[in-house]
């Protein structure tokens, strides 16, 4: 009988000996894997500096008053027109400057199930810094192509009435930041403007 106790504690003795042995082996996994997520998330170690990198990649928002490190330098180094005087933003309004990009082109395009032809010309704003206007220039192709998709998919009526065409600054607002956010991870166009309309 007495054997049978001791191989029965022996026995226990091998199963704690695993149960412990498992019950560590688990904790220090779970310590691994929660001091990895901390510092992915940046609450400790190097995550932060990570973070901070990326964020400088954004355009910032440039208020009045404020230099812009990345504003587009006068074309051509000439004085003339506007040479040598200061920028004077108002104290009203918006807190942010504001930029604007001219399309080179008129934008041509048919309506969605019609034969009449819209023709506009285009512009746009951005209250953040000129990598948004660099952008803008950079990737003026592909966005006269999404530009020129979203004409098309816009109903004839919508030309005509207002606010059809409010629909369609926002339409063409959302192309333009789609296309920068796929090329450059970031949109930041905040209005488009027509400088003409002409259907026919």
């Amino acid at each position: 009988m007495s054997d049978k106790k001791d191989k029965e504690a022996k026995a226990k003795k091998g199963k704690g000996f695993i149960v412990k042995a498992l019950g560590a082996v688990v904790l220090i996994a779970a310590g691994g894997g929660g001091t990895f997520a901390l510092v992915q998330s940046g609450m400790i170690g190097g995550g932060e500096a990570e973070k901070a990198k990326k964020e400088d990649n954004t355009p910032k928002l440039v208020r009045k008053g404020e230099e812009d490190p990345y504003a587009p330098k006068a074309e051509g180094g000439k004085e003339g027109e506007g040479a040598g005087t200061a920028e004077v933003e108002g104290e009203g309004g918006s807190q942010y400057k504001t930029s604007y990009y001219n399309f080179t082109e008129d934008f041509t395009s048919n309506l969605k199930n019609s034969s009449a032809l819209v023709q506009i010309s285009l512009a746009c704003s951005t209250h953040r810094d000129g990598r948004v206007l660099q952008w803008l220039k950079k990737h003026e192709l592909a966005i006269r192509s999404e530009i020129l998709v979203v004409l098309a998919d816009t109903p004839e009526e919508d030309a005509f009435v207002p606010e059809g065409k409010q629909r369609l600054q926002k339409r063409l607002t959302g192309a333009i930041n789609k296309v920068l956010t796929q090329t450059e991870g970031f949109g930041g166009v905040d209005e488009v403007y027509f400088k003409s309309f002409l259907v026919q």
